[in-house]
């Protein structure tokens, strides 16, 4: 006897009529007409199901703080770190911890089951790093929480900041962080890069570095990411958040320069909806995108996922932790409107962010923890197209949100009805 079965799903790769098990907590069997017998029976009527949401980059100790001590007036990304240099002083554990777990409640809410967050070290007090661990293990029944170290005003720039950092890894964070391009000159980045490698080399860790986010193309920190990463063996466990130098450099350099993150095996994160916000504020026309080269970098063969990176903080307004608002976003930014293309984002904030993040458990496959978000779209195409409403979300096959089907009564003369705004069946 099984514990679930969903019945009639369609899954993300095509495969239609698909029956999935689960017993204690773990998906056992695929395949259609299961013959099985379960306690409970839930019949996906044809709808997506897949593995659920992940963000790869995320700002939890800042969320949900819009507003506070003010306003960003100019939406750009250094008045943003200003105002959170301002709101810094003023912060208490018990807004942080109360602050995270609300976004975490929109997170479970929305599917998204895991998130990688950094936590700013540069305060002396690590506040912030005290609540996201507490907040880590308050959720670790139902969301996966990984924390970055992560020097918000230079590991080298800010006095102590490289020691806190360390504290912050010996408290229990898990992945290194840095952001070279923040530092007082190149060499400062370049050194910032080396130093922070080496640590995480050093204990084992994870790399995940806000690098070159900026306009500016000689910004080129990753080349030195990549660099550091084969030097000390590092493939797989680093990742270059942003990127958005890249949009700005010559075609001929980066035609090298792609070429040495893939050999690197590195990964890399756009930011859609923060980086087409923040970045080409001193353009007038044309304006860059902002978003780094998402399909130049699909089509080399480097992971590549998508990052809300922040929801009603210092540094934007809006965001509601709708994975798939971002890579909604993220397809019209880098014009990937093609089917497989759309497809692609698709996995950017599902599979390959999962991958990035090592987490094993997670995956549409036997023997995997049963983490599955059922979703009212029949392909991922559609999910992305409408953001489609979660109708159901389980955390290893318990039931942990649920959203009625987004519909519309309509009273139109001769044609009385409801309207789920999905593309008729085939």
């Amino acid at each position: 006897m099984l514990d679930l079965i969903i019945n009639n799903c369609t899954l993300p790769d095509g495969r239609k009529n698909i029956d999935i098990g689960v017993a204690q907590g773990r998906i056992v069997a695929m395949e259609p007409a299961l013959k099985a017998q379960a306690a409970q029976t839930v019949d996906a009527a044809g709808q997506l199901v897949t593995s659920p949401f992940v963000d790869a980059h995320f700002h939890m100790d800042s969320t949900l703080s819009f507003g506070l001590p003010r306003v960003n007036q100019s939406g750009t990304l250094l008045e943003g770190i200003a105002l959170w240099g301002e709101l810094k002083p003023l912060l208490t554990q018990e807004a942080l911890v109360e602050r995270a777990l609300a976004y975490c409640d929109w997170a479970v809410a929305r599917g998204l089951l895991a998130i990688r967050s950094h936590v700013d070290v540069c305060d002396p007090r690590l506040l912030a790093t005290e609540a996201l661990l507490h907040v880590r293990e308050k959720v670790k029944p139902y969301l996966d929480l990984q924390l970055v170290a992560f020097p918000q005003d230079g590991v080298l720039r800010a006095p102590g900041a490289l020691d806190n950092l360390k504290r912050a890894l010996d408290m229990g964070v898990d992945v290194v962080g840095g952001i070279p391009h923040f530092e007082r000159t190149m060499q400062d980045g370049a050194e910032s890069v080396r130093i922070l490698c080496e640590l995480a080399a050093e204990r084992g860790l994870r790399v995940d570095m806000h690098c070159d986010e900026s306009d500016d193309p000689l910004s080129r920190h990753i080349e030195t990411l990549a660099y550091h990463t084969q030097r000390l063996g590092l493939q797989g466990r680093v990742t270059g958040s942003h990127l958005t130098s890249m949009h700005s450099m010559d075609n001929y350099y980066v035609s090298k320069l792609i070429p040495l993150i893939r050999e690197a095996g590195v990964s890399a994160i756009a930011n859609p909806l923060i980086n087409i916000t923040l970045q080409g504020r001193h353009d007038t026309y044309p304006k860059r995108r902002g978003m780094t080269r998402v399909p130049e970098l699909m089509a080399a063969g480097v992971p590549v996922a998508f990052g809300h990176d922040c929801v009603m903080d210092p540094w934007y307004s809006l965001g509601s932790g709708d994975m798939l608002e971002v890579a909604h976003m993220g397809l019209h930014v880098g014009q990937m409107t093609g089917q497989d293309a759309m497809r692609a984002c698709f996995e950017a904030v599902t599979t390959t962010p999962a991958k990035i993040l090592g987490l094993d458990e997670t995956g549409l496959a036997v023997g995997k923890r049963a983490d599955l978000v059922l979703l009212q779209a029949r392909d991922p195409v559609e999910a992305l197209r409408l953001r489609a409403t979660r109708l159901m979300v389980l955390r290893a096959g318990q039931v942990v949100a649920t959203t009625p089907p987004a519909t519309a009564t309509l009273n139109l003369p001769g044609r009385p009805g409801q309207v789920s705004f999905q593309t008729p069946a085939r």
